[in-house]
Order: structure tokens, then sequence, then C-alpha cells
């Protein structure tokens, strides 16, 4: 099997070839943010919403600008090609580059710009999960709203869910209410709308979420963790997948395959 090639500070490389600082603020500090989108028939899906999530993480965090939207689509066409792939899942990610040690970054860094490109591997359409115990999402902390390398909440949730049972978490936020799963957003089907947790509550501002509120197929609203074993139908998304929740906690729940569908038919298709 041919190696793959990744794209790392304006250039095609060999992935075994690819390096990366030790002293870069990504991998020490997590200082740094990304975005997993996919790419279709040789081409990346919503890419322009994508990006101007980078940037607006980057402005956030007072991260050196990534390259133009041009430059990034050049990239991702050619390291598409050297790859040979058409359905990817592909991954941008930026951090802040080498620092001294210390939190303060330095006043001239050098950005870390990697991009990388997987074969696209659709995930099951159903999925199980628990109410995580173990940690909670910070609804006060901007990095809440910012899809940032900081990412060890994510990971006790979803440790803790393999541990129990399950392939998933939903994470509740301070006051108690639900805030997301592990990797994606919430949607519950109240009547005929999807009802998905506010940014105000912990939700990260997904891409899949954005285009259904644009759309007038999904609401903002608070939901309680007891909702969840009551809704018509439950299902977590992201610009990847969108999964019905079958059991949660051990306990089966309320489906609509039906809804589900629909909701993953306009989330697949690239023109909504």
């Amino acid at each position: 099997m041919a190696e793959p090639f990744v794209w790392l500070n304006g250039a095609l490389c060999p992935a075994s070839h690819a390096r990366i600082s030790p002293d870069d603020r990504g991998f020490t500090l997590g200082d740094g943010i990304f975005e997993t989108l996919r790419a279709a028939g040789g081409a990346p899906r919503h890419a322009a919403l994508h990006l101007a999530r980078l940037r607006a993480g980057a402005a956030a965090l007072g991260l050196g600008p990534p390259p133009d939207d041009a430059r990034l689509h050049a990239a991702i066409a050619a390291l598409l090609s050297a790859n040979t792939l058409r359905d990817a899942t592909l991954r941008i990610t930026l951090t802040r580059g080498a620092g001294p040690r210390g939190l303060l970054p330095p006043p001239t860094p050098g950005a870390t710009l990697l991009i990388t490109a997987t074969p696209f591997a659709a995930a099951a359409p159903q999925v199980s999960a628990i109410i995580c115990q173990s940690t909670r999402r910070n609804e006060f902390s901007p990095l809440s709203r910012i899809k940032s390398l900081n990412y060890l909440d994510s990971v006790i949730a979803r440790r803790e869910a393999d541990a129990r049972g399950a392939e998933d978490a939903i994470l509740l936020n301070t006051r108690g209410d639900a805030a997301e799963a592990s990797a994606a957003n919430l949607f519950v089907l109240r009547g005929a709308s999807w009802a998905t947790p506010p940014v105000a509550d912990g939700a990260l501002p997904g891409i899949s979420r954005a285009r259904l509120l644009a759309r007038n197929l999904a609401h903002e609203a608070r939901i309680a963790p007891d909702e969840l074993f009551s809704a018509a139908c439950v299902c977590l998304g992201n610009s990847l997948s969108l999964r019905m929740l079958t059991r949660l906690e051990g306990r089966e729940i309320a489906t609509n395959p039906a809804a589900a569908a629909a909701l993953r038919a306009v989330l697949e298709s690239p023109e909504s």
C-alpha cells in the first residue's frame, strides 16, 4: 500500500517525512484548533463554513491567520490527488507553532498548518450512549465555542462510555442540562422539528447544526437529560455522520428511523 501524503506548512510530503517541532505549542499545550470535514467526489463539502469557523477560532485565540481560502482549497485538492482519494475525511490542524517554555505565547509565533486525508468510512446509522458522570461541559469557557485541540473532556467521556459498554457519551453542562455528545451535536425530535442545545448551554457551534438551523429544520432549546429518555427520537450529528440513538444508559429508547433518515438526507446533500 502506498504511503500517504500530508500537507505540512505549504508543501506535500510523505507522512513518514513530516516533522513538527518538539516545542510546538499544539503538542505541548494544546494551543491550536482543527476542522474535520468530508470530501466527496474529490471535493470538500461545505468548505466555506468550515474555513470560516477555522478563521473565527484562530481569531478568538489570537493565532496567526491561516492561508486564504483559495490556497487552502488548492492544498486540499493537491492532497486528495496525491493520495488518490475522492471520498475522504479531511482534518485541518492549525497551531500557534513552536515557542519557549511558559504559557505566554511568543511575540512573533510561526503557525504550524497540517492537513491530512484518510479514506472516508461511513459510521453505523445507530449508536448507544451513556450520560457522562466523569466530566461536564463548561458552558462558561470560551473553548466550548471553539474547535480547539483541547479534547480531553471528550476523551474522558468516551473512555467512560467504553467502560460502561456504550459507544458514545452525552455530556451535561454545569447546570445539569444536556449539551452535546463527545464529538457530535445533539438533536431531539419535538413534534415536526428538531431541538438542539444552544451554544450558551455548551454546545459546539457545529457545521451540520448550523445548516439545520439556517433551514429552520432545527431550533435551539434547553434539553433536560430526562427528555432524552422520553423523546420521539434522538440523533447525534456532525460533519461526517448522523447517528440515531437507540440505547441510553442501557435502556432502549424511542426511535423514528424515517425522521432520522430524512434529516440524514438533508445533511448528506452537498447543496443544502
